[in-house]
């Protein structure tokens, strides 16, 4: 009789090894299931040194969900976000963040004049700060996205802050901001592939040759 539950143990724990095995790799962080449902890329990315500062240069090519679509013609703002850090890598000790910027960026759509407007801060965009960040008119919404999505000039960090003989890493961040989401849709996107943009990419600075 021992022999007979042993057997049975056995065979249950071999057919069950794979299942239990791909619910812990879909926990896992960072694993490619969970990143299936983006639907964002960077297409470009590069960084150039000037005078004044690092300079990012990128471009971003999203395919808005059809339910971030609907949203926006009903009348709902979506609220992006772009994020940069600056790391500067340190052999004696951790990697330090030297710099960071952000740019908030509200989509909307105006639906009396049949226009979108695109709203662009370097901090959280509120309703008592509409009038204080920058924005633009565009008449259908392919417009819209293709000014969003670009990043021409960006200053990330000043001169100052980049060590000619250190390297450094840049991480360009991008993705819809949930938390800016009215409550409901909030609750309503979490979890969800629908709602699901964001993608980010890292550049290596090397030290400037001597001179």
């Amino acid at each position: 009789m021992t022999a007979f539950f042993t057997h049975c143990w056995k065979s249950a724990r071999a057919s069950l090894a794979p299942a239990l095995l791909s619910v812990f790799l879909l926990l896992l962080p960072g694993h490619t299931a969970l990143a299936d449902g983006s639907t964002a890329e960077i297409t470009q990315m590069r960084l150039e040194r000037s005078a004044e500062g690092l300079l990012l240069y990128a471009a971003v090519r999203v395919d808005l969900p059809a339910a971030v679509e609907e949203a926006l013609v009903k009348g709902v703002p979506m609220y992006f976000l772009a994020e940069v850090d600056v790391v500067r890598h340190r052999w004696y000790w951790s990697d330090k963040v030297v710099a960071g910027v952000q740019r908030h960026m509200r989509l909307a759509y105006q639906p009396l004049t049949r226009r979108w407007r695109l709203h662009v801060s370097s901090g959280l965009i509120t309703s008592n700060s509409l009038g204080m960040a920058l924005n633009q008119n565009f008449d259908s919404l392919s417009d819209a996205m293709t000014a969003l999505q670009r990043f021409s000039g960006w200053k990330v960090a000043d001169a100052s802050m980049i060590d000619a003989d250190a390297t450094h890493k840049v991480e360009f961040r991008f993705g819809l901001d949930l938390a800016q989401l009215p409550r409901p849709f909030q609750i309503g996107a979490f979890g969800h592939s629908d709602w699901s943009i964001f993608v980010k990419s890292t550049q290596q600075i090397s030290p400037e040759a001597p001179r």
